[in-house]
């Protein structure tokens, strides 16, 4: 299935999760630092492993950057 992450295509196995997702992304299921809202609604990190992405989503993903 395809879903929209921060406006570009990204391919996910049918039935993806958000843990899923951001461990696509991140190469692991980041304990800090990340969020997530699917159609503009925030996930909580603790609904991570059962909220199912469905094909077409829009989902923003968003990291923290340490800096100055």
């Amino acid at each position: 299935m395809n879903v929209i992450v921060n406006e570009e295509k990204t391919e996910l196995a049918d039935g993806a999760t958000v843990a899923d997702l951001v461990e696509h992304l991140t190469g692991e299921v980041a304990e800090a630092g990340v969020a997530v809202a699917v159609e503009g609604r925030v996930v909580f990190r603790s609904a991570w492993q059962e909220t199912t992405l469905e094909d077409g989503a829009r989902v923003d993903v968003l990291t923290a950057v340490q800096g100055g």
